[in-house]
Order: C-alpha cells, then structure tokens, then sequence
C-alpha cells in the first residue's frame, strides 16, 4: 500500500497470483500517543529516531512518546508508524485583510511548535482581473527562519463559482485549511512596510495550542472517524501496537486496553502492554494479572519496569517500547518461532530491573502469563518466559505461548496478503491447484529455516467460486496443520479467504501431519 493517503480513501494492493509467498517480511510496530507537531490521526511511517523528530518534534515533558519511539529504535526496531492524537490541540491561525473580509488560514497540524507564514501577491494576473490572486504558504523553523516546507498556489480566487476556489484548493494542502466565512474579495499582497511592491509574509496572528492531557477515550479514538487506534485502519498491516502511558504519573485505563486487545485480534497484530505502576513487588503484580480480568493470546505483558542506572531517583520506566524493538529484531535475524531469551536480544545495558525477583517469583510471574526481566546476558537484562496473556481465555490453548502464538500469525498473515488474487478467480480447479502450490512452497521454505518440530505438515485447499460474485460464501479455504517448534501438539488453522476478508480459525480435528513429508 501507498504511504499516501488520499482523502480518507484507502487503497489496498493485491498480490499478483503465483508469486511467492514472504518468508520474512519485515516486522512493522505501531504507536500511538501524544507529540508536539505532526498530522494529527494518521500513521507516518518512520526509520529511525531522527525521522520522528523531523516529523513529530522530539522529547517533551508532556508526552511519554519520544522516549517510546527512540527507546524501540535502540532495541533493534526499524519501521515503526506513528500516529500522533491530540485532545482539543489546535492550530495556528494567519489572518490576511482582504477586501470585504478576512482570509483566515488555520495550520492544518495543531500545536505550539508549528510555525506557519504565508505571503500573498498578484505576479502574472491581469491588472483587470481583481478576484485572482497567488498564496505562498510556508513551514519554518521558529528560530531560524529555515523552510521546512511550501506550497504556492496560483491564480485562485475567494469566488465560490471559480475553478481555482480558495476554499476547496487549500483542501490538498498539507500546511493549511481556509476558514469560514471567506471573504468576498481576494487579500491584499503582502508588502514590507515603507515599500509598495517588495513582498514580504505574515505570520501568526494567533499562536496554536498543545491542548490537554491524553485521556484514554482520545488513544481509543473512533472506528468512523478514523482517530486512536482505528487511525490504523489506512495502513494495509501491522505486527505490534504500543501505546505509551501519557505522562509517567498516569497509567492506562482498561478501556484502552480491552479496545486495543480487539482492535489487534481483528488486526491479526499483537498488543505491548505495560504493567501499572502500582506494581510494585512480584506480589503486587500477582494480585494486579489476577484481578485485572486480561485474558488474550493478543496481549503480550511483562514486569517489571525498568530504572536507567544513571537516573538518581530510580524512576522506573515503562519498556514496552523495547520489547516492541527486540520482537523486531528477532524476526529480523533469527524468526518469529524464535524465543527472546538468548544472546543478543537483552535490553539496553543502561536499564535494570526495577524490581529484583526471585527465580520462583518469576516462575509464578510467568505462569499467569508475563514476561519477566530476570536473567543476565552479556550485562544485559534478558526477558524470560515468551508467553501471552491467553491463559483462561477462550481461544487454543497453545496460544499462550508466545513463539507458537507468532508464528500462526506470521503464516495466516503472509497467506492472506498472497491469496486475496483467488477471490476473483472463476476456474476452481485451477485455482485450488495454484493456492497449494504458493502455500506448500511457502511452508517447506519455513520447515527449512526451523519453524516447525519436523519436516511434516499439510495443506489442503477449497474453492468455492460460485458465479455469483456476491455470493458471500464464494471464496477459498485453506487447511493447514503442523507442530511449532518447541511444541509437542500439532496446531490447525483454517483460513476463509472471500472478497469481504479473510476469516481465520483453529480446528479441532485435522489430517495427520505424519502422512504428509
């Protein structure tokens, strides 16, 4: 998918048929919170810490978000979208007289930071033309008066019947948006004072606002409008979600979490949750998993914060951004069946445990479903246990394990990027010849690279492309079935490829892997 989007309008790219499936696709997380500058409600995708303080700003007191974001890129992430929200945040508004009005401008990215001016004048426009006029608008830095960015616009007008109307030109802005009501006359050019033709810009005539504190409803956000997490929406996959605290003296709520937690299990991502703070002790964190009522294979918790060994209060700090980063890594350089607890994947050897734990403790820990910093490697504080939060939960019990739960969402996720072409097939036969070969090849190159106990698994694939194309059964399914490595069962899924999507499921009974090499 593009990293464009276009007026709301999301457009999804369909593998070409008979091309073979990903191996390895990159691991992409997705945070979401507070920054000091950027589009508001919509996913930028960022390589490196420097690209989100281009994009973002950087550290601020306000917001938990920089640290996250430069925390992941530390630990071994590399693509991460960032979506930044905001609660009542608004822009900076440029106000340029105008004959029977004022044109007033508002920056389109809120917040106190954004430094918006705009210059007007009339260079190529008929002398007996007075409705047309040319809009310069730029993007600088406060301090030094370096252009960010500019847009120009040339020859519109402020008469609602022109084709270059002010109004809807600016809607394809990405600095500005003009406000009602519009003056019925064009602004006068932009001049210096004591001169009447040099142009200069104008700036603020009112400065933008940061607004309030996040509160949980403003992470949520709206599946209609597109805000919070359903932001995501406009981006065709994603692997993590993290949504840092707001401020490190606030904790998320339930609501947050019980959202996320079913906005990624539709997803098919996995959800990075932090332990509250009140968690203090590995009794607390006990008492705390018990009764919170979390219970999803799409959760991955852990305990305990951590503290920077130079920070002379010991603030412990959340980590889940790190975690985010080394899953990343790991899949990178080893796999999604691999565990996190070995060499090279520790945290930042400047972080510690902020609460030292027994190794009984941290098997309890472990057994309710959190990860644990408990190990050493390398002076480096390793995370044990590579588990979900899935225990008493309602979906397979295997799903608790974190290595099994990545890799089932590793294999249904490729297949369903790679076969959504088979929906609008019409020769079945041919179809379900062609599903089975991409989707063997794709399970032999991952038995070839350990991701399962032995060399044995199945495939089996269905085609039901009835005529009708609004048949909402007419689709595929595939069959899979096959033992995890490091597991001692086999797991079967059963995936539903349609035109409205694909649906996936565990089975309870499947072919025997043993007959099938």
């Amino acid at each position: 998918m593009s990293d464009g989007f276009d007026q709301g309008i999301t457009v999804t790219e369909i593998a070409a048929m008979d091309l073979p499936i990903d191996v390895a696709p990159e691991t992409t997380a997705a945070f979401v919170g507070r920054a000091l500058r950027g589009p508001l409600n919509i996913p930028i995708l960022v390589e490196s810490f420097a690209a989100f303080q281009r994009r973002f700003g950087g550290l601020w007191h306000r917001s938990s978000l920089a640290p996250a974001v430069k925390m992941f890129f530390e630990h071994g992430g590399e693509k991460l979208y960032v979506v930044r929200v905001a609660n009542n945040a608004r822009g900076a508004m440029l106000a340029l007289p105008a004959a029977n009005g004022v044109l007033v401008l508002r920056a389109l990215e809120p917040g106190s930071t954004e430094n918006i001016r705009a210059a007007v004048d009339y260079d190529g426009v008929d002398d007996a033309n007075d409705q047309e006029f040319n809009l310069i608008v730029q993007r600088v830095v406060a301090t030094s008066g370096v252009i960010l960015d500019q847009e120009i616009f040339k020859r519109i007008s402020c008469d609602p019947d022109a084709k270059l109307f002010v109004g809807s030109v600016l809607l394809n802005s990405e600095l500005v948006r003009a406000q009602s009501p519009l003056p019925s006359g064009r602004p006068a050019t932009t001049v210096k004072r004591g001169s009447a033709f040099e142009t200069t810009y104008v700036g603020h005539a009112q400065q933008g606002t940061d607004g309030s504190a996040l509160t949980d409803y403003d992470l949520i956000g709206s599946a209609a409008k597109r805000s919070g997490i359903f932001s995501l929406n406009q981006v065709e996959h994603f692997d993590l979600l993290y949504m840092p605290p707001p401020t490190r003296e606030r904790d998320l709520g339930p609501a947050v979490y019980l959202a996320a937690e079913q906005y990624c299990r539709l997803r098919g991502a996995l959800l990075v949750m932090d332990p509250p703070a009140s968690w203090n002790s590995a009794q607390a964190a006990l008492a705390g998993i018990k009764s919170s009522g979390y219970a999803s294979p799409s959760i991955v918790g852990y305990f305990p914060r951590v503290v920077h060994r130079n920070d002379q209060e010991a603030i412990p700090r959340v980590a889940g951004a790190a975690i985010a980063g080394l899953l990343c890594k790991l899949d990178r350089v080893r796999g999604a069946w691999e565990d996190l607890d070995q060499h090279g994947f520790g945290i930042h050897r400047d972080l510690n445990p902020a609460v030292d734990l027994s190794i009984a403790n941290a098997k309890q820990l472990v057994r309710e479903g959190l990860n644990v910093f408990a190990g050493r490697t390398a002076s480096r504080a390793t995370l044990c246990g590579s588990v979900t939060l899935g225990r008493g939960s309602q979906m397979d019990r295997r799903f608790t394990s974190l290595t099994v739960r990545r890799l089932c969402l590793h294999i249904t996720n490729a297949i369903d990027k790679a076969t959504q072409w088979a929906v609008f097939e019409t020769d079945a036969a041919r179809v379900a010849e062609r599903i089975h070969g991409q989707v063997d090849g794709f399970m032999s190159h991952l038995a070839n690279r350990g991701a399962f106990a032995d060399d044995h698994f199945v495939v089996q694939c269905d085609t039901q492309l009835t005529s009708n194309t609004s048949d909402p059964d007419r689709g595929v399914t595939i069959l899979l079935a096959f033992r995890p490595v490091g597991c001692d069962e086999d797991v079967a899924l059963t995936l539903h490829q349609t035109v409205a999507g694909c649906r996936i499921a565990t089975t309870a009974f499947a072919p025997v892997t043993a007959r099938v090499a």
